[in-house]
């Protein structure tokens, strides 16, 4: 169940410091997941107490790039993303011991 809902976690500068300074944690989640299922993927699969969930659906963009045969255009497909807040003294490690 929690493999269909949670896609992957998102790791950027901005999520890293939502992580570190307020316990705050991003997934690109499945886009016909609701909240309740979310937090109950999350609860799951990393065993710690989600306090609340946000998402939005992030909308597609247009892209484009030169190369030496012309410019290419595509596109970047929308998502949907949660933002999870754990409980106080809760937290995920992503990374394991590297």
């Amino acid at each position: 169940m929690a493999k269909t809902i949670l896609v992957k976690p998102i790791i950027t500068e901005k999520a890293e410091a939502l992580s570190e300074n307020s316990s705050k944690y991003s997934f690109v989640v499945n886009k016909k997941a609701n909240k309740v299922e979310i937090k109950k993927a999350i609860e799951e699969m990393y065993g710690v107490n989600v306090a609340s969930v946000n998402t939005a659906i992030m909308p597609s963009k247009a892209k484009s790039r030169n190369t030496k045969s012309g410019v290419l255009k595509g596109k970047i497909s929308s998502y949907k993303k949660a933002i999870i807040s754990l409980a106080d003294g809760e937290a995920i490690d992503f990374f394991g011991d590297i």
